[in-house]
């Protein structure tokens, strides 16, 4: 049995202690397997009986977005996030504007994203969007976010400068959160200085991710979320194992120990920020 089989094949960790009010400020409902209204609420409420209130569930392509959107409408507590992922940002053509103009529009849609760069897969991921490509998907983005009124949430893959470079010529919308934030403190302070938001996810319980944990540590409360991107990123000590909203306390324990804060007030800050940022 390989390697990448076994951990596909890791049991999902166990129920957390319940931590509340949190929000997950990202997820991907329907590759957790939310594709019907029951299979969500069952999603949905194993997370509330943790403490995890809330959910953002994210698109990365069209048809991501869309259901992205039906899963909103289904359950009071999903809220969505719509746009095209930058690996993708080729397929951006005017049908796929049209639809996401149309979404970005819906009131349970409460950011752009995740849109932005990604610099690791070029080259190695078959019919991946360029980095030229990614660029021009990122600024009509970026523009979307501005007339819609809606957050822009930043996917960032080894790409730091350009992010940058990019968000600053165009003029950032009121509200951008880099989601699953994993630089160093020196992005972490740029992006504090312009007033961006930071959404951590179970990276930053990886004992290795020390430049992170150092970041982690300059965030202030009103600037900060949490995340899981499920079912990615499951955190410490179940790395490998599925993850799903409801592991979000793991995490949240996990950075409140690196910032030096408690776990409860925490939970209460960060879910304070989410309901401002996200206008839930």
């Amino acid at each position: 049995m390989s390697t990448k089989a076994s951990k596909k094949e890791r049991p999902a960790p166990p129920q957390p202690e319940r931590l509340a009010p949190l929000i997950d400020a990202h997820t991907h409902l329907d590759a957790c397997g939310a594709v019907d209204e029951e299979s969500l609420r069952v999603i949905v409420d194993r997370a509330a009986a943790v403490g995890v209130e809330t959910i953002v569930t994210v698109a990365d392509d069209l048809a991501a977005a869309e259901l992205a959107s039906t899963l909103a409408h289904w359950d009071d507590r999903v809220f969505a996030a719509t746009a095209l992922h930058p690996t993708r940002a080729n397929h951006l053509d005017d049908h796929a504007k049209s639809v996401l103009e149309k979404l970005a529009g819906d009131p349970r849609t409460v950011a752009v994203g995740e849109t932005g760069l990604d610099y690791y897969w070029p080259g190695k991921l078959e019919g991946c969007a360029e980095v030229s490509e990614q660029e021009e998907g990122f600024r009509w983005h970026i523009d979307l976010a501005k007339r819609s009124g809606k957050p822009l949430m930043i996917h960032n893959r080894e790409a730091d400068a350009d992010l940058v470079r990019v968000l600053l010529s165009e003029g950032a919308p009121e509200t951008v959160i880099f989601h699953c934030f994993s630089s160093g403190p020196e992005m972490a302070r740029t992006c504090v200085d312009q007033g961006w938001v930071l959404s951590l996810s179970g990276t930053v319980s990886f004992r290795n991710a020390r430049d992170l944990h150092e970041a982690a540590r300059l965030i202030p409360a009103g600037q900060l979320l949490v995340e899981t991107d499920a079912p990615y990123l499951t955190p410490h000590p179940y790395r490998g194992a599925p993850n799903e909203s409801y592991c979000l306390p793991y995490t949240v324990r996990a950075l409140a120990e690196i910032r030096g804060d408690d776990a409860a007030e925490l939970a209460t800050a960060t879910t304070s920020t989410a309901r401002r940022v996200y206008g839930i």
